[in-house]
């Protein structure tokens, strides 16, 4: 057993954490918990990154069954749009990194400019883009799995059973590792981030260069649970209504998802942090702009076509279709799905450092639970940690861990963000008398304005599809978290109602009575007389509630013929058996002079065994809260350690 200093033996929930989470870090070791430029990118930009692996599929999903062939066509335009938009908010969150280097992101931008309730709806807008951020990324990864085995050979092909087993274990092993803490875990999930980089990269040359000699491969459109082909019309979007276009480039912008993680962890960063965290998200936006890109041109090259089901994925066929057969088309494939797959998975590590930051954020400014502002073991937010965790598997287990469905809850969270930041920087902009703010007020009302249009058409043409859900608890999470706000301050400004000086620390009675509450004739009883004692009161009391008046006349004879004390018991009839009801009578009787106070003291039985606890359920806490209204009463729970059987005398 381990004993800390002063010889006292640590508990047994506090070694089972030591063993699983590793020796607490110090709290003066915060400061130092940052990460480099490097690691930076691969752990907060995998969430971003990630996206390519479904960004452009989503784009097919609503084209191909409207135009056919020409959605390979009109994919391109509307990844093009995408990439002006990604543009624009680059040019946003590089301007937010530099004048808000706090944890918050659009949060802070809100808060700071458009005032502090309305900056919940960005906290709103955030908290639950990170929930649906986890699962969907958790589900896309186990996705690229399955589709892994479905290219490998028919004989694999029972593995959609699995989907949800597999992404429930891997949500919960990212809790794991962000609870070792934040250093821990970003040497971990920086990896897959390169990885995947460098597949996706492999991928693209190998293409262009078989495209470039003639020899690449088309997908069979036709194939058993792929997306039925709709019929291309005449015009210049091949007849697909602009309601459809609005809807792929709604859908497409998933891909944007994950580029807030920087500007929501810049505390992260070393110093300086505005310019490391600016440098990290325009690195970021490059290689996601080119992976997007790259991704959309091979659908458009192969004709990679999504499954109803979901797989195997359009990313996974244009590997297999690129690599070709063979055993380095086999290594090909699946270092491009491995890779997929780990980047996912830990893309869905990047809300597990900016939520707690986030939810620690607003708990600090009163609209959370005071719990989310503490760091726990291993100098992280673990409270923000567990709640995420819980939030996001019960989404998985709703969903079934289905990417269709959850895409549906995804972008309105964060392009909401998007909005708030992008307002929130014009207001701060016109305010300021600066060169060049035109410039700026132009860019962040821009990402503004096509951040509100793409929430409001993912809002109309998703809301069938499970969007509602987001439509009609976002104003709820709203009502809550201004709720709170409410309850706190009422609870601060009721505190601030201090007494006169004279009166602070001047007593009020004139006689002070302790109660001691016994139940039964035991050595816990007796430790609470003599603490009664050692408080020198006018009057002791032994006090015993008769609920049972069998019970009640035993324990009087053995208390007359022990002679253990010179306190007599007190029996006081109960005969409805409302225990608290008639405690509380005596309190007030006692004390209904005005001159009296009354000490009630609970002794409270402590059991070291699972059964003993639960045998011997304790009533002081109930007690406590039943006598608090009465005045002129204070009631104290003296704990009393019970031995295991043969351990000899009980510890006090």
């Amino acid at each position: 057993m381990s004993q800390p200093t002063g010889g006292l033996p640590e508990a047994l929930s506090y070694r089972l954490k030591r063993r699983l989470l590793g020796p607490p870090l110090v709290t003066g070791r915060a400061s130092r918990e940052k990460l480099s430029n490097r690691t930076a990118l691969g752990v907060l930009a995998s969430d971003c990154i990630s996206s390519t692996a479904y960004g452009s599929e989503q784009i097919l999903r609503v084209l191909v069954p409207a135009i056919g062939l020409a959605a390979f066509t009109l994919i391109m335009p509307v990844t093009l749009a995408i990439l002006l938009t990604l543009l624009l908010l680059t040019l946003c969150y590089s301007d937010v990194v530099m004048i808000y280097t706090r944890a918050g992101g659009s949060y802070v931008v809100a808060r700071e400019n458009l005032g502090p309730d309305t900056a919940q709806v960005a906290a709103v807008a955030l908290l639950i883009d990170y929930v649906v951020t986890v699962a969907i990324q958790v589900a896309a990864g186990t996705n690229a799995i399955i589709s892994l085995a479905h290219l490998l050979g028919e004989g694999w092909t029972g593995m959609n059973h699995l989907q949800v087993p597999i992404s429930v274990g891997v949500v919960v092993l990212l809790a794991f590792g962000n609870l070792r803490g934040l250093r821990e875990a970003g040497r971990v999930f920086a990896i897959p981030a390169y990885l995947f980089m460098a597949a996706v990269g492999l991928m693209l040359v190998v293409g262009f260069t078989r495209w470039f000699l003639g020899d690449l491969p088309k997908a069979d459109v036709h194939a058993e649970g792929a997306v039925p082909l709709g019929e291309a019309g005449d015009g210049w979007l091949y007849g697909a209504t602009l309601f459809i276009v609005l809807r792929a480039f709604a859908n497409g912008s998933s891909s944007l998802t994950g580029l807030e993680a920087v500007s929501n962890g810049v505390s992260v960063f070393r110093e300086p942090q505005g310019r490391n965290a600016r440098r990290t998200l325009v690195a970021m936006s490059l290689i996601l702009g080119a992976l997007v890109l790259g991704v959309s041109w091979l659908a458009h090259l192969t004709h990679a076509i999504p499954y109803a089901h979901g797989t195997p994925t359009v990313i996974a066929q244009e590997a297999h279709l690129i690599f070709g057969v063979g055993l380095l088309g086999l290594a090909g494939l699946v270092f491009v799905q491995l890779a997929t797959a780990l980047i996912l998975y830990t893309g869905a590590n990047s809300p597990f450092t900016g939520f707690p930051l986030l939810a620690s954020f607003v708990a600090g400014d009163r609209f959370l639970p005071r719990q989310l502002t503490r760091r726990g073991h291993r100098l992280v937010h673990s409270n923000g940690i567990i709640a995420l965790a819980a939030i996001s598997l019960a989404v998985l287990l709703v969903t079934e861990a289905n990417v269709e469905r959850l895409v549906a809850l995804y972008a309105i969270g964060v392009f909401t963000s998007f909005t708030m930041a992008g307002t929130g920087l014009t207001v701060y902009h016109l305010r300021r008398r600066e060169p060049g703010r035109w410039w700026k007020v132009a860019v962040n009302g821009t990402a503004a304005v096509v951040s509100a249009m793409v929430v409001v058409i993912f809002a109309v043409t998703k809301f069938t599809e499970g969007a509602w859900l987001v439509v009609v608890f976002f104003p709820i999470g709203l009502w809550t978290l201004i709720r709170i706000n409410r309850e706190y301050r009422a609870e601060a400004a009721e505190l601030a109602k201090l007494p006169s000086a004279a009166e602070t620390d001047r007593p009020r009675w004139q006689r002070h009575v302790v109660f001691v509450l016994v139940d039964t004739f035991d050595p816990a009883v007796f430790q609470a007389l003599r603490y009664a004692h050692e408080l020198r009161p006018d009057e002791v009391r032994a006090v015993h509630v008769a609920v049972d008046g069998i019970h009640a006349r035993r324990l009087a004879a053995r208390w007359r013929t022990a002679q253990a004390t010179d306190v007599p018991l007190d029996v006081v009839e109960c005969p409805d058996r409302r225990l608290e009801r008639r405690l509380t009578e005596l309190a007030a009787r006692t004390t209904a002079d005005g001159r009296t106070a009354l000490t009630l003291l609970i002794p409270h039985r402590m059991y070291s065994t699972v059964f003993g606890r639960i045998l011997h359920r304790g009533t002081g806490e109930r007690l406590a809260r039943k006598l608090e209204g009465v005045p002129s009463v204070a009631v104290t729970i003296l704990p009393y350690s019970v031995p295991r059987p043969g351990d000899g005398e009980a510890s006090r």
